[in-house]
């Protein structure tokens, strides 16, 4: 069941296990307001029998944001559909992409695509659970089964099932032989199969994944498909999304400086420490903020040799921040973070 006000969703940032935690995602929504942001995948598992509560929580400042979801039994995968609805999420999205052994023994992941009529009967099962978006998020293919007729059973099923929208990784998954970092790599790209499946399912919302690195390759690819889903270049270098918002979005605001989204990012930090919060945890997101700008490799530098220090607090960053920028920048900028907002 399709939400009408649902965002128009362009440009998301790819769901990243142990990289796009809520700090991830607050820090890329201070760069661009409009960019449709994920969470890791979680597994229902871990949301019916541990805290789900730490999982699900997440800032207002987020949306558009998608919590997506692992798991292959349509019960469970429906009543965590509801909790995610529950919580304020404004998509639900099933994984059937991920090749690592670990989900393979849980029988969920990019496995699943050998069986579209399970993948369906959970997709229906989610969608009559909750009114937001139910998504699913997948390969091209698995192993030896890559032929493009098994993929476009695989769509159909699922389609046939309501989902109506298909995140899929141009690349197929080998899940045996090849560890998950491999998977993001050696397989070749396959665009031409992912713009083929829009050409066959017009109807349907096809966005791609995989190898996209800068803003203008994005815009190449939507002449083919309907969004584009960046991931690891989004993550190393953060600001690549700062133009967004102008380019595929229509918005006449300037972009924020990354002085401004650093000023900006100092008060939530100091929330989350006063909250028992490592520096660690947060500060591991930015330190691509400022890459390829003189100066970077001295702020990487001294934030990664210097959070994990006891006592490490907000005047690590400023320190590296001064090692950015020549001193008389930082007077024209600025340090008072309290009195600076975007």
């Amino acid at each position: 069941m399709s939400n009408p006000s649902k965002p128009v969703q362009i440009i998301a940032i790819a769901p990243m296990l142990d990289w796009t935690d809520k700090h991830c995602r607050y820090f890329h929504r201070l760069i661009s307001e409009h960019a449709f942001l994920y969470t890791e995948m979680v597994t229902t598992g871990a949301l019916i029998h541990a805290d789900h509560h730490r999982f699900l929580q997440f800032n207002a400042a987020e949306h558009p944001v998608a919590f997506q979801l692992g798991g292959s039994n349509p019960r469970e995968l429906a009543y965590c559909a509801k909790m995610v609805e529950d919580y304020g999420y404004d998509e639900v999205n099933l994984n059937v992409g991920c090749p690592s052994d670990r989900v393979q023994n849980g029988r969920f992941g990019a496995c699943l695509m050998a069986e579209p009529e399970l993948v369906a009967e959970c997709v229906s099962a989610m969608q009559r659970a909750v009114s937001i978006p139910v998504t699913v998020k997948s390969r091209i293919g698995i192993d030896d089964r890559d032929s493009y007729q098994e993929l476009v059973h695989f769509i159909s099923t699922v389609a046939d099932a309501g989902c109506e929208t298909f995140i899929i990784h141009a690349r197929k998954a080998w899940l045996s032989g090849l560890s998950p970092k491999q998977n993001r790599d050696i397989p070749p790209l396959r665009y031409d199969v992912v713009y083929q499946i829009k050409q066959d399912f017009p109807q349907l919302k096809i966005i791609l994944n995989g190898g996209i690195t800068s803003l203008d390759q994005a815009e190449e690819v939507l002449q083919q498909v309907d969004g584009v889903m960046i991931g690891r270049e989004a993550y190393h270098n953060p600001y690549l999304l700062a133009d967004v918002d102008r380019r595929f979005y229509g918005s006449t605001k300037q972009p924020h400086s990354r002085d401004q989204i650093f000023q900006v990012l100092i008060p939530y930090i100091e929330q989350q420490l006063d909250q028992g919060i490592r520096l660690n945890s947060i500060t591991r997101h930015i330190l691509g903020l400022f890459h390829g700008e003189p100066g970077a490799r001295g702020w990487r530098r001294h934030l990664s040799e210097n959070v994990c220090k006891p006592g490490a607090n907000i005047k690590v960053l400023l320190e590296a921040l001064a090692k950015t920028y020549p001193n008389e920048q930082l007077h024209e900028h600025g340090t008072d973070a309290q009195s600076t907002r975007l």
